[in-house]
């Protein structure tokens, strides 16, 4: 069964996501964003994939990102874009939005 991790701050789209993904037949977890900084080294064998809202306090997203491709059997990622334009087009142009 693959195992995916969900970050996200907003609690709505963490529980929707993980319902979604439940009735499909997927094991999943949720950490709130606050927590996604300090334990990214937990994702290297855990997770096959991780779900990462791109618009994050404190550590966004595209930092969380970086952290994880650093990680030897780094786990795919899939961003979660924001509703809103994107905010900073320093991190459009470094990130190939």
């Amino acid at each position: 069964m693959h195992k995916i991790l969900i970050v996200d701050d907003e609690t709505g789209i963490r529980e929707s996501l993980q319902g979604v993904l439940a009735d499909e037949g997927y094991e999943t977890e949720r950490w709130r964003a606050e927590k996604n900084a300090s334990n990214s080294c937990a994702v290297e064998h855990t997770y096959e994939v991780v779900l990462l809202d791109i618009w994050l306090p404190g550590i966004d997203g595209l930092e969380t990102l970086e952290r994880i491709r650093e990680l030897d059997n780094a786990p795919e990622v899939i961003m979660i874009p924001d509703t809103a334009p994107l905010k900073q087009p320093c991190a459009r142009r470094n990130w190939g939005f």
